[in-house]
């Protein structure tokens, strides 16, 4: 009894020893990636709120950027490095995740799961990209639209016209901050970048039977409103933005119906292969699709 106890508990050490490793691993390839980051999280930063310096040039301002409290600039490249070393390090973290779970797939399922662990990271940075080079820009121009306009000090200065400084009219312009700037710029890019993750996650539901190209063209309508009401959550109150943020999910959400469909093509033909493929189920399905 006590050989048989042995026995089972050994597969598990090796589990966890191999665990261990992997994990190990990757916080090493985190933190040697995010401190290489930290070197370059001033110009990563300039990157991140350049629409809003754009904005403030066209505004005729100057584009510049404050900070309220003395460790608030280093805590915000901090965190720059961070993500960005996160980001970085990303393929050595997927690539031991795969390593550890891997062994106990079969080949069939490893050549399945492998290319959503590409595609997921290739849809993350294209949502990222269109919420950095077209999104935050309508976003920020509309919230700091509601400011108002004055020359810059270096512009009344070349001017001559340094009394208008002391106009007795109460001004309200933009003067952000750098931690809050950024807070706004990276949630529209994780926004965009979880939104576009819905073909992967869709397509890998309906491989294991979640859901259903049926289901889903059933289920437009409630998608429709649902994507609408998501518009609302992380888009500013701009009708253009919001609009903008549902052509590209909803569009997102009918390539997801295209894979599924894909998806159970290639299992009706495996079934067939198999010999375990009925047809009288599809046909009750058809028959009451309510019940499926």
């Amino acid at each position: 009894m006590s050989s048989e106890v042995d026995d089972s508990s050994a597969p598990l050490i090796e589990h966890l020893a191999e665990l261990r490793t992997r994990v190990i691993r990757s916080v090493l390839a985190f933190v040697i990636a995010m401190l290489g980051c930290f070197y370059f999280a001033e110009p990563i930063l300039n990157f991140l709120v350049e629409p809003i310096a754009e904005i403030l040039r066209s505004r005729g301002q100057d584009p510049q950027l404050i900070f309220t409290a003395p460790q608030e600039k280093f805590f915000v490249l901090f965190h720059i490095s961070m993500l960005a070393g996160l980001g970085l390090s990303f393929p050595v973290i997927a690539f031991q995740l795969w390593r550890f779970v891997a062994p106990g797939l079969y080949k069939n399922e490893q050549g399945a799961f492998l290319p959503f662990m590409i595609a997921s990271p290739m849809l993350f940075l294209a949502g990222a990209s269109f919420a950095h080079f077209v999104v935050t820009p309508l976003a920020m121009n509309f919230f700091i639209g509601f400011g108002d306009i004055i020359p810059s000090i270096t512009e009344l200065l070349s001017n001559g016209d340094i009394e208008d400084i002391a106009d007795k009219e109460i001004k309200t312009i933009f003067l952000g901050s750098v931690r809050e700037s950024l807070a706004i710029s990276l949630k529209f890019i994780f926004a965009f970048g979880l939104c576009f993750q819905l073909p992967v996650l869709l397509t890998l539901m309906g491989m294991a039977g979640l859901v259903s190209a049926k289901g889903l063209k059933n289920t437009r309508k409630y998608a429709v409103v649902g994507i609408l009401v998501l518009a609302a959550l992380v888009t500013p109150p701009d009708v253009i933005t919001q609009m903008i943020l549902f052509t590209v999910v909803y569009a997102l959400y009918e390539v997801s119906i295209l894979l599924v469909m894909v998806v159970e093509k290639k299992r009706v033909a495996r079934q067939k292969a198999e010999g375990i493929y009925f047809e009288d189920d599809e046909e009750d399905e058809a028959k009451h699709p309510d019940e499926a």
